[in-house]
């Protein structure tokens, strides 16, 4: 199997040895721990007399070490289920089981213990830090949110400038600085600094590069895919994306309408599609030398 040069969705061929993937395509992570799973979770909204229903009666598995994309167009309801795994939103209907068991968020204490098993990096880098706490505070509260508290003054300079160095970031010339100072890319690589301190189970990425340039980009994924090799972290991509999903996934589900029109092994998924949402999702992908269908737009 190669990739078509003309386009991110592979094409169907006899070897796949040149090509190097994120995703860990030959494991069988059916046989690795439930991480977190869900059954007919579904969440909807009231406005006034109108009734949005943003996500319908979903259900998913999510293994140790697996890597996940959940793939679909803007208002497909991707986002809102990003929200209700994170806890940020209580689904309508459905439950959600963290490591096999129900999940139970109902007072502060226990949404803060479910927040050490689980993290996020956002898409819009600039709304996730708070404007007024400088960088050293952002990764101190990571340090004592691990349970680093009672860690001298150099044990926590030295975790953070281990986790800066592991996105190529140089904490010494971050230090005393506010989030604002960097650039996009380099407030997405301290989120990922960030992740490396907690080291949390489960990492949910919501677009994580669509605002940064394709440079950044490459260094960013990259840098998540190691993440996951050294902790055997799983990771959760929310993307509208399939050829990004293809090339990093162990798994891929499409969403529309608030519903998994399809799932399963990525390879499976994207070169043998079965769903027509999945088929137009692929047909969309530009091709650079020839002309594009926009009749589907």
């Amino acid at each position: 199997m190669k990739i078509d040069e003309n386009t991110a969705v592979a094409q169907p061929q006899d070897t796949r040895e040149s090509v190097t993937f994120g995703g860990d395509r030959n494991k069988d992570f059916s046989q690795e721990p439930l991480c977190l799973s869900g059954r007919g979770v579904t969440r909807v909204f009231h406005t006034g007399k109108t009734t949005t229903v943003a996500v319908d009666h979903v259900d998913f598995d999510f293994h140790k070490g697996e890597l996940i994309s959940i793939v679909g167009e803007s208002g497909s309801g991707k986002t809102t289920l990003s929200k209700m795994l994170l806890g940020l939103l209580e689904p309508s209907e459905g439950e959600i089981f963290f490591k096999g068991e129900p999940r139970d968020i109902s007072t502060s204490a226990k949404k803060k213990e479910y927040w050490r098993g689980i993290q996020a990096i956002f898409q819009d880098p600039f709304s996730s830090y708070n404007v007024f706490h400088k960088i050293d505070s952002v990764l101190l509260d990571c340090i004592n949110m691990s349970g680093g508290r009672n860690l001298s003054k150099d044990q926590k300079t030295a975790m953070m400038t281990e986790a800066c160095s592991f996105v190529n970031l140089k904490f010494a010339e971050l230090t005393n600085k506010y989030p604002f100072e960097l650039s996009g890319g380099q407030m997405q690589r301290l989120m990922i600094a960030r992740i490396f301190l907690l080291k949390p189970e489960i990492l949910l990425a919501d677009e994580p590069t669509s605002m940064i340039d394709a440079c950044s980009r490459a260094t960013i994924l990259d840098m998540l895919l190691n993440l996951r090799n050294e902790t055997d972290m799983t990771i959760i991509f929310i993307t509208h994306d399939i050829g990004l999903a293809y090339y990093i996934s162990d798994s891929v589900y499409i969403m529309e309408h608030g519903k998994f029109v399809e799932s399963g092994k990525a390879d499976q998924v994207i070169l043998y599609p079965q769903a027509a949402y999945t088929k137009r999702l692929i047909s969309d992908v530009p091709k650079i030398h020839e002309p594009w269908d926009l009749s589907t737009v």
